[in-house]
């Protein structure tokens, strides 16, 4: 179980009172919006849904939203074969970016990979001796740099280590200044431009970190960053912390890309697969009665 709808399931038993098999249409629109999920999708939603729905209703017009054109065509990272597997890490100050690479490190980790960091972001000497603190509680390696150094020749340093010491995997932080700054533009196109010509044009991942407790105000981060650096995947984090759950189906909606994973807790196992069955069972779970189970 992922377990991130304590705090949503809270809110929809203060809206229905007790699960049931059946809800009415006005009252799982009420659900979606205390959720957060942004008002076009619930209308789309409910535009397919008759004025009694049941879990079966609910379970099709949700899962449909994580399908391409058709319903096998599932959005998924590109899978990538070159090693070592380079994952940019984006996001704003705050999403907890730096955390998350320590989380992604340790699960690395403990399926027996060789790991580096890069504290890629030189704006903050705060975010560059962070890092550094988990690389030395998890025993992975850092690469850094003084602040205020390129953070450009650090990555392209980071991943030729990588490839020198035959790592399974690199993971590079990069700066979270405001998402409309020029200069953060500037600086994230050249990274990538760098991490392109450090691996020979072989491709990497760009992952966008995004604060759960935003709800569906982090999209307009996130559809900048994707248009600005085509992002392939997104990691949501504090999901423990907020009702905002829905948000994740405006994400999904509104960008097309896969979820790759739930930041559920501070620890350095709370960081879960995202499996989008298990996502709406969940939801689903906090809403409707068990059939010949009276809850």
């Amino acid at each position: 179980m992922l377990g991130f709808f304590k705090k949503t399931a809270q809110n929809i038993a203060q809206i229905l009172g007790t699960k049931r098999l059946e809800i009415s249409k006005d009252e799982f629109e009420e659900i979606l919006i205390e959720s957060d999920v942004d008002y076009e999708i619930i209308e789309n939603i409910l535009d397919n849904l008759p004025n009694a729905i049941t879990r079966n209703h609910a379970d099709v017009a949700l899962s449909r939203f994580f399908r391409g054109e058709s319903y096998y065509d599932k959005l998924s990272l590109k899978p990538i074969d070159h090693k070592p597997l380079v994952e940019l890490i984006i996001g704003v100050n705050g999403a907890g970016k730096t955390t998350t690479i320590a989380k992604l490190a340790n699960l690395y980790k403990s399926e027996g990979k060789k790991v580096i960091l890069g504290a890629g972001d030189t704006f903050r000497a705060g975010a560059i001796d962070q890092l550094r603190l988990w690389g030395e509680r998890l025993d992975i390696e850092v690469i850094s740099t003084q602040y205020g150094s390129d953070p450009s020749a650090l990555t392209f340093d980071v991943i030729k280590a990588g490839i020198a010491r035959k790592v399974d995997n690199v993971i590079i932080d990069t700066a979270g200044r405001l998402h409309n700054q020029t200069n953060l533009k500037n600086e994230l196109l050249k990274i990538a431009r760098i991490c392109s010509k450090a691996l020979d044009d072989a491709p990497y991942r760009k992952i966008l970190i995004l604060d759960g407790t935003q709800g569906s105000s982090a999209l307009s981060q996130a559809r900048i960053f994707h248009d600005m650096l085509e992002i392939d995947g997104v990691i949501v984090t504090k999901l423990d912390g907020t009702s905002k759950g829905g948000a994740i189906l405006s994400i999904v909606h509104t960008l097309r890309l896969p979820i790759i994973a739930l930041g559920v807790g501070e620890g350095m196992e709370d960081l879960r697969h995202f499996d989008e069955n298990i996502f709406i069972q969940e939801f689903l779970d906090s809403i409707f009665e068990i059939e010949g189970n009276k809850q």
